[in-house]
Formats: structure tokens, sequence, C-alpha cells
């Protein structure tokens, strides 16, 4: 993308009104995130309003979707191939957090009921009676523990897996995401994360903390849009 006869600015005006300093205007033209600048005869860089809505979409698209996918988004607009394509796949991306969100909140308030920290050594079961009890197979048992989503002991008398109580009740947990739509690697990654938790309410501040997180780039999407269409439209 080229811009043609737009006002010149010097490269402090382009750092003040984008929020970066003069090196990183300079580090960003290098990286391809804004255009590259024109050279006066005696070799200084010369800008102009182009440079200047190139940074702040930037800016925006960096808190959006990380500065790797910003910077691919940002080389796209300037090649003028490719750029809705990938605005469209970040939104995709914020959306199927969303989606995901929205499951681990339905997923959590339906095993509220599960104790975290009341056990009892009589709670414990062998595999056939955990299956049993959750309706799947001994299989879909072994399974997560082959994943590290549920790894019970083992019992001393040979090498049948025992499940003590805080394993049933992580068995039940991850039952109970998997009906409300988790995938393994999801679970993956949040499993520790219930572990860890003593209290529910921990569980629901971390979700909310997504929420917010979503929301936050969310905005900053919305506003590297507008950046980006003022771009488009020099």
């Amino acid at each position: 993308m080229k811009s043609r006869n737009l006002p010149r600015v010097r490269t402090s005006d382009v750092a003040q009104r984008a929020g970066y300093s003069v090196q990183q205007v300079r580090n960003l033209e290098r990286d391809g995130v804004l255009p590259l600048a024109t050279r006066s005869p005696t070799g200084y860089r010369i800008y102009d309003e182009s440079h200047v809505r190139s940074a702040q979409a930037y800016r925006a698209l960096a808190a959006g979707t990380g500065p790797t996918d910003a910077k691919k988004i940002m080389r796209a607009a300037h090649a003028g191939s490719g750029l809705f394509a990938l605005m469209d796949a970040a939104h995709a991306r914020l959306d199927r957090e969303r989606r995901d969100l929205a499951l681990a909140r339905a997923a959590a308030r339906a095993i509220t009921d599960e104790p975290i920290d009341d056990v009892r050594p009589s709670d414990a079961m062998s595999i056939s009676e955990l299956a049993s009890a959750l309706g799947v197979r001994t299989s879909t048992l072994r399974h997560w523990d082959a994943v590290g989503l549920v790894t019970p002991g083992r019992a001393t008398t040979g090498t049948a897996r025992s499940y003590p109580p805080d394993d049933v009740r992580d068995a039940r947990i991850v039952h109970q995401l998997r009906l409300a739509g988790y995938r393994i690697p999801q679970l993956q990654a949040l499993m520790p994360q219930l572990r860890a938790a003593r209290r529910w309410d921990d569980v629901m501040a971390g979700l909310a903390a997504r929420d917010a997180s979503i929301e936050a780039r969310s905005r900053a999407l919305l506003a590297a849009a507008a950046a980006l269409g003022a771009l488009i439209s020099l």
C-alpha cells in the first residue's frame, strides 16, 4: 500500500501519535509494519499520515491478537492482499474463546456440588467401579490416565488402577467437562488450575478474568479495524 501526496510528518510525530518511541517506529518500519519511508536527499526518513495510521493500527492489533499476528495483518494490508481473511481469522479465534468460556461456565455450574476439600477414604474406587458410576467405559478412564487428566495410583496387591477420593473427584469433574463440550487439550490446560483452586470462587474468578481479557481484545480489534479502515482510505 503506497500513499500519494500526503503531508509529511516527522519521526517524532509518528511516535507521539502512535504511543511509541522514535526507535520503535524505526523498528516497525524495519519489520514491515509501516510502509517503507522515502528518503530525503540527505538520507533522512520521510514519513506521512499512512505511517501514523499504520502504527496506530498495529498498536491496537497487537493488543487484540498479539504482536506476531498483528505484524502479519499489517504486512497483508500493505501488500494489498489477504488482509480481510486474516482479520476474519482473528475475530473467529476470539469467538471460539467466547464459546469455550461459556462451556467452562456451564461446566463449573454443573460441578459446584463436587467436593474439593471434604473427601473420605471410603470414597476410593476401582477402575470398574468408577467407570460404572460415571457411565463410561474403563477404556475411557485409561485414556484419561494416558493423557494426564486423571492419573490414579496402583493397588498395593497388584497392578490394577485404584482411584483415591481426590482422583474420583477429578474423574467426575473431567466427565462433566467432557459432557459440556470440552476437548482433551483444553482439559489438559484447565485441570491443573481446578486442582490448585481451593474454592469454586477461585474458579469463577479465573473465568471472569478470561472474560475480561476477551472483552479487552475484542475492543482492541474494533479499534484496529477502524484504524485499518482509515489507512485503506488513504
